[in-house]
């Protein structure tokens, strides 16, 4: 079976796209539901352990949407895990009640940090925070941004 199936797990077992819930308007999913991927094209390399989605890229969850124009997905070469996973084209994170977009997205599952790059906005509701780089400990759900932070905090309502 080849490899590239693993970004299911990828989805339904990791802490960074699957159950992630940062304060700061994170985004959360279902780690049960089904996976779903669409793109234009596909293409896998055995050798180098690399499976690359392009063109239109969605990716669905229960109530969690990721559109990219490209997704990348690294196995480990000794486990056949995956060792990392990253999109770029502009990088969008929805659910029912937040979102957050960036133009480059990379998760690195060995050492557990999903860093956001590149016009960073959360929103949830009417709140939103912006940046140009975000770095979320997936284990902790702590975050830190950096590069002209601007933060929106609608109260009361």
């Amino acid at each position: 079976m080849i490899r590239w199936i693993a970004l299911f797990a990828l989805l339904s077992a990791s802490p960074a796209l699957a159950q992630t819930n940062i304060d700061l308007g994170g985004v959360t999913t279902d780690p049960s539901a089904p996976v779903e991927v669409a793109a234009d094209s596909l293409s896998v390399d055995q050798d180098t352990g690399t499976a690359i989605f392009e063109g239109n890229v969605l990716i669905g969850q229960g109530d969690l949407r990721i559109a990219a124009g490209r997704a990348q997905v690294v196995y480990d070469g000794v486990s056949g895990d995956i060792a990392s996973f990253a999109a770029s084209g502009g990088v969008t994170f929805t659910t029912a009640t937040e979102a957050a977009e960036a133009q480059t997205a990379n998760y690195d599952l060995k050492n557990g940090q999903l860093v956001l790059s590149g016009e960073v906005l959360l929103t949830q509701g009417p709140s939103a925070l912006s940046a140009d780089r975000m770095i979320i400990d997936v284990e902790t759900g702590n975050a830190q941004m950096e590069g002209r932070v601007r933060t929106v905090f609608q109260q009361g309502n």
